[in-house]
């Protein structure tokens, strides 16, 4: 594990959000305890309950952050008037960018959200649904618009591209040999010379 100061010209909140999501990408949210992240921060381990409640706290606002910047990248793309191949390439490319701009919180969205108490976990299951429409729409506007194959079925095409763009997280590595624009590239052209109606 890589030491990393907190930034001192962040609040003080952000410090500990920005440590708890490395920590937590990096060792586990169970194998975190509060007496790590305060070590991390140069804080006592009192002194980190001024600041939050509890370690869940951090895990539900690391979730829910990150559930917003999809939201944001994903989303503003419904009213695009882009052919469906063109919008799901757009859609995969910042799918990805957010994935490799947010390395350490992605880990921890897609891979701790399963710790989360019954409640927030019920709402990130709700977002991941709200994703999958998204993608499925997209999918079933190709079949209209003649772009995609007629016998496309949407839900299984729709998880196809979320594997490949959620798991994007588990191996790349900003500032190796492929941008995050090239690794979504590459994969829209493989998918989408399957999903093409071939004329």
């Amino acid at each position: 594990m890589t030491e990393r100061p907190p930034d001192p010209s962040k609040p003080r909140r952000e410090q500990i959000l920005d440590s708890a999501s490395r920590l937590f990408s990096e060792r586990g949210y169970h194998a975190t305890s509060m007496r790590d992240l305060a070590g991390e921060l140069g804080m006592q381990g009192g002194s980190l309950y001024a600041h939050i409640s509890g370690k869940e706290e951090l895990l539900i606002e690391i979730v829910n952050q990150a559930s917003r910047q999809f939201d944001g990248a994903l989303f503003s793309l419904r009213d695009t008037p882009l052919p469906a191949d063109q919008k799901l390439r757009e859609a995969m490319r910042r799918h990805i960018q957010v994935v490799a701009d947010n390395m350490e919180s992605a880990t921890v969205f897609f891979h701790e959200w399963k710790h989360l108490s019954p409640g927030a976990y019920a709402r990130v299951t709700g977002w991941r649904d709200s994703i999958d429409a998204f993608y499925r729409e997209l999918m079933v506007q190709g079949m209209k618009e003649g772009v995609f194959r007629a016998d496309l079925d949407p839900k299984m095409s729709a998880y196809l591209v979320l594997s490949a763009v959620n798991w994007a997280y588990t191996w790349y590595r900003p500032g190796g040999a492929l941008s995050s624009r090239d690794v979504a590239d590459s994969f829209a052209d493989m998918l989408l010379s399957g999903l093409r109606n071939p004329i």
